[in-house]
């Protein structure tokens, strides 16, 4: 039987989510609430037959499970709504911006033993199945150090201008939380526990979501840098994240291309695919998973601790600036 998969909140990442959701065979789409008109007229596009819920407590009785893609101020009230129906949810990141809230939050909803994920996509990446691949096998060696850098041409960037009017506010926007958060999340799942040492982000224009951002932390007890700017590439989007090791260096680039330095080139597999291309395959593999743990099967989803771990750093290195 089809798991019945509901939507609160329909911007592009709901968009993708359920698109991903009508290619998948276990997957039934329960429908959305979104109180913005246009994301009614975005679904009848897709598809007409879908139905446009009233109220998130509509939504939630038809679902067995949620996709809470709303700002990022309402994903724990919409939590504790799933958690009180005893329904499953994927949270999108960040988990919250309140990391005190957030913790009662994850408390509660523990407590009552609700299935209950947050949505970095990295836990399903084959991109990352090839870095983990190479830490185990012997390729990096001892890890010595990771950096993380982001760049972008403008923030927000091109496809989420539609949400410009939080995704470039101090309160819940800025890309440290929207990109920024699944490399730190990348790193504790590979490398270990994060503590900040040390961070600045920097704000030119009130009220607008950081330009520049510094950090220095540990995972485990492996060094960590990572530094971002908005206007620093002329894509609208490049990042890397680089570990470097006693035997040589892997890294993963522009969200999906795994490589590992050789003879002074940085060499992909075979296989290696960009974002458009790997995102589709990423995305079923997550769904896979949200079938599973909504039947209450273990999966490596990003867990609420976890999430709640790299909220903490990145609303640290926010509260810091230049």
């Amino acid at each position: 039987m089809a798991v019945k998969l509901g939507f609160i909140g329909f911007g592009i990442m709901g968009e993708r989510l359920l698109r991903a959701g009508l290619a998948h065979d276990q997957i039934a789409i329960s429908g959305i609430f979104d109180p913005s008109p246009s994301a009614a007229v975005r679904l009848a596009a897709i598809d007409p037959k879908l139905a446009v819920h009233a109220s998130a407590a509509a939504v939630i009785a038809a679902s067995d499970v949620l996709h809470i893609a709303s700002p990022p101020q309402s994903h724990l009230a919409y939590l504790e709504q799933c958690a009180a129906a005893g329904k499953a949810a994927l949270c999108e990141k960040p988990l919250a911006t309140d990391t005190e809230a957030a913790a009662k939050t994850v408390a509660a909803v523990k407590a009552k033993s609700i299935r209950a994920a947050v949505n970095f996509p990295f836990a399903s990446s084959l991109a990352v199945d090839a870095l983990r691949t190479w830490i185990a096998d012997g390729t990096v060696g001892t890890p010595e150090r990771v950096d993380i850098s982001l760049a972008f041409k403008t923030w927000p960037r091109p496809w989420q201008m539609d949400a410009v009017s939080w995704l470039d506010a101090t309160a819940e926007g800025g890309f440290v939380r929207e990109v920024g958060s699944h490399f730190l999340f990348l790193t504790r799942r590979l490398i270990g526990p994060l503590q900040l040492e040390r961070g600045a982000s920097t704000y030119p224009e009130p009220g607008r979501s950081e330009r520049q951002v510094t950090a220095v932390l540990k995972a485990s007890t492996i060094p960590v840098s990572m530094t971002g700017g908005v206007g620093t590439t002329d894509l609208d989007d490049h990042n890397i994240w680089m570990l470097t090791g006693t035997n040589g260096r892997i890294r993963l680039r522009d969200w999906s291309i795994a490589e590992r330095e050789i003879g002074g080139e940085w060499q992909p597999p075979g296989d290696a695919m960009p974002n458009e291309k790997a995102r589709p395959l990423v995305l079923a593999r997550q769904l896979s998973k949200i079938v599973a743990m909504t039947a209450g099967t273990r999966t490596d989803l990003a867990s609420l601790d976890e999430a709640l771990d790299v909220q903490r750093i990145v609303e640290a290195i926010l509260s810091r600036t230049a």
